[in-house]
């Protein structure tokens, strides 16, 4: 039976069978291969096209502000407005020391203007405002303004940083003036002058009681005589 089984002419040898197996494994590689993804295409990474424009050139830094010099300027210890204001008098006496009214003003001056100051802490003159204008006499109120701009700096606050005080001028028709902070105060009528004294007509001396004249006794040289 074994033999009849070997002899058969349909079964082929072992060599061609194992060839027709790696036929078989070639065609289901093959196969399976063609119907695998193919793989995605390159994608080509598009390039920007080169600009024909200058590159672009950094603008150099602003240059920084100097820091402000030291204050060398008067310094002001006053711990409230009413003692600055007494500075602020005195520097104003300081400055314009032959503008000063010496002694006590007339009992008509020319005009009494109010004025605010707001001082920073440098001791700068940050803005003033009237409060009392003379606005009946105009350039006396330009000068004041004028005078006050130019005393600029004032003491610097350095204990309140910086303050608004108000002060009176008193102006006098000759041209000066008095601080009402530091002022010696006002005459309650004009003196007489010296020559409106010499023109004054001189009151009689008041006349004196005449003496009583007592007889006298003749003396012998005068009864010799007659």
């Amino acid at each position: 039976m074994a033999s009849i089984l070997d002899s058969s002419p349909h079964r082929l040898p072992p060599h061609r069978s194992a060839l027709r197996g790696w036929s078989w494994m070639a065609l289901v590689t093959a196969a399976l291969a063609g119907c695998a993804t193919p793989p995605p295409p390159a994608v080509e990474t598009a390039v920007p096209p080169a600009s024909s424009d200058p590159p672009a050139v950094a603008e150099p830094a602003a240059p920084q502000p100097d820091p402000p010099p030291p204050f060398t300027g008067k310094r002001s210890l006053a711990a409230n407005e009413r003692d600055y204001r007494r500075d602020g008098a005195q520097h104003l006496y300081e400055q314009y020391s032959d503008r000063v009214f010496r002694g006590k003003l007339p009992p008509l001056i020319q005009a009494v203007g109010v004025m605010r100051l707001d001082i920073g802490p440098q001791g700068e003159l940050r803005r003033f405002e009237w409060m009392r204008a003379p606005d009946h006499v105009p350039h006396v109120k330009a000068e004041i303004e004028r005078l006050v701009r130019a005393a600029a700096p004032f003491p610097a606050p350095q204990r309140l940083g910086s303050v608004v005080y108000t002060d009176t001028w008193l102006w006098d028709k000759s041209g000066t003036f008095q601080l009402d902070t530091l002022t010696e105060g006002q005459l309650d009528r004009m003196p007489a002058s010296p020559a409106r004294a010499s023109l004054a007509p001189a009151r009689p001396a008041a006349p004196t009681p005449k003496s009583r004249r007592s007889p006298t006794a003749a003396t012998p040289s005068a009864k010799l005589a007659r």
